[in-house]
């Protein structure tokens, strides 16, 4: 489906604050939105794709279904809708070991299962048979090939119901992906009988949280600066925490955070285990791991660090064209949804504005909104209901929005990892996906250093771009592997 496009534009939430600028939408036809249909003043919404096998999808709570003895317990889950859309080898790659090869408990089968994950996908089958045993881990993987179940599945197989505290903490660099991270264990979780887990991140009442440790917390999803507090106020006990988890490790232990991860681990056990996860380690990564992990089981998925169902290309163009150059590209591409990077938070409301004058619906993200109007952009965009989402990296850092097929970096990044971060959003979970970099006579040498680090190549952008690379009609119905 096409990028909406509108004659009349109107346009919504200039107030700076909620993120959300919309118009009316013709129906959807051929590049552009023109269907030769009659308008309507309603943005038209994208349909989400159903679950993805090996992702971080949120299918709506189901109540406890209670196993009789002798029962088949399979035909009584509640299965999301197959996802049919073709897979890369990123994803597929396995050994053929299946969920239940691992000696996990019923109950948490099920809600694997009512996840829509049907097979572990290869950074799962290497991660949680290792960490079911006790030891520590150092795990990169790319972004979009399943990092968070790797994690959470032997985090709640271990936890212990019997026990009143707190006994794994998840930490993740950004508010957002806390929140995400807490609804996968919740509803992975929900027929295991009472696993008790709680986000906690700054920018909320400090308050509630404190009410919330006052009762039962088996897991602890926070960023740093706000469980660091809680922790030192006495209000989260950690010293009987069992395993902690780094997800986006690179960010945590850049010089944003380490310190306070260092601070972190004095409050815990010697003897918990630790487990970092992330795409890229950087030199901040290796001198933490030799500093806190005990003969740490290293797993490393990144024979190549691109996605193999990403393609990538670049368009020349001056400062002043960028704009007019987007807007070709929302006309010719056929977008289901759309992430524009920028590298401000001012370049990202700027840009939204242009975007909504042009006649195309957007949302926006940056640091300085609310986290109330940050939670809902997400929670809007996942749903289907904008196909265009304007922000900065951080916001969208393992953040689980499995429509998007397009990503275009309206400003070049400066580093590669933060490349690496952007261009995954078009390829999570194995599917296939469009990056486009705007690059001007200064993003040159950027540009070139970022292909050699990654070890691609990034093509000039042609004319016309196959269908086949990143739209999903034009795939297999079949959900056959593609050998990328």
């Amino acid at each position: 489906m096409s990028t909406a496009r509108m004659e009349n534009p109107v346009i919504l939430g200039l107030s700076n604050q909620n993120g959300q600028m919309r118009g009316s939408v013709k129906p959807a036809g051929g590049p552009g939105g023109g269907g030769g249909g009659s308008q309507t003043t309603q943005p038209t919404q994208v349909k989400p794709p159903s679950t993805v096998n090996n992702g971080n999808s949120q299918p709506a709570p189901t109540a406890n279904t209670i196993i009789k003895p002798g029962d088949d317990w399979k035909k009584n889950l509640k299965l999301p809708p197959k996802d049919l859309r073709m897979r890369t080898s990123d994803v597929t790659a396995t050994k053929g070991n299946e969920f239940e090869d691992y000696c996990l408990k019923r109950e948490l089968l099920m809600g694997i299962f009512e996840m829509g994950w049907e097979k572990p996908s290869p950074i799962q089958e290497e991660s949680i048979p290792i960490a079911l045993s006790g030891r520590d881990i150092l795990a990169r993987a790319k972004n979009g090939t399943g990092k968070s179940g790797a994690y959470l599945i032997p985090l709640l197989e271990r936890i212990d119901l019997k026990k009143d505290n707190i006994q794994a903490l998840v930490i993740v660099p950004t508010r957002e992906l806390a929140l995400q991270v807490s609804q996968i264990c919740i509803q992975v979780s929900k027929h295991m009988g009472g696993v008790k887990v709680m986000a906690t991140t700054g920018g909320t009442n400090l308050r509630d949280d404190i009410l919330r440790l006052d009762e039962t917390v088996h897991v602890v999803i926070a960023t740093p600066g706000r469980i660091l507090d809680l922790i030192k106020k006495g209000v989260a006990k950690v010293n009987q925490v069992q395993m902690v988890v780094l997800d986006e490790a690179d960010k945590l232990l850049s010089q944003d955070f380490v310190q306070m991860m260092e601070e972190l681990l004095s409050y815990l056990s010697k003897q918990r285990q630790i487990l970092l996860y992330s795409a890229t380690f950087p030199l901040s990564v290796q001198k933490f791991m030799n500093a806190h992990l005990q003969k740490p089981y290293e797993i490393n998925l990144m024979e190549e660090l691109t996605l193999k169902g990403v393609t990538q290309y670049y368009a020349y163009v001056t400062e002043r064209q960028k704009v007019h150059c987007l807007n070709t590209l929302f006309s010719r591409l056929q977008i289901n949804q759309s992430i524009i990077f920028c590298n401000s938070s001012q370049r990202v409301e700027l840009l939204a504005k242009k975007i909504s004058q042009l006649g195309y619906s957007c949302f926006y993200i940056h640091a300085k909104m609310r986290q109330e109007h940050r939670n809902r952009v997400f929670h809007d965009f996942r749903n289907g209901l904008c196909r265009n989402l304007v922000c900065t990296d951080l916001f969208t850092r393992g953040i689980d929005i499995q429509a998007v097929n397009v990503v275009i970096n309206f400003d070049f990044p400066k580093l590669g990892e933060t490349y690496l971060h952007r261009i995954g959003r078009s390829g999570r979970f194995g599917h296939l996906g469009l990056a486009i970099n705007l690059i001007t006579y200064d993003d040159r040498f950027n540009l070139k250093g970022i292909e050699e680090q990654l070890g691609t190549e990034i093509k000039p952008i042609p004319s016309s771009i196959d269908k086949s690379l990143y739209v999903a009609e034009y795939h297999s119905e079949s959900g056959e592997e593609v050998k990328l």
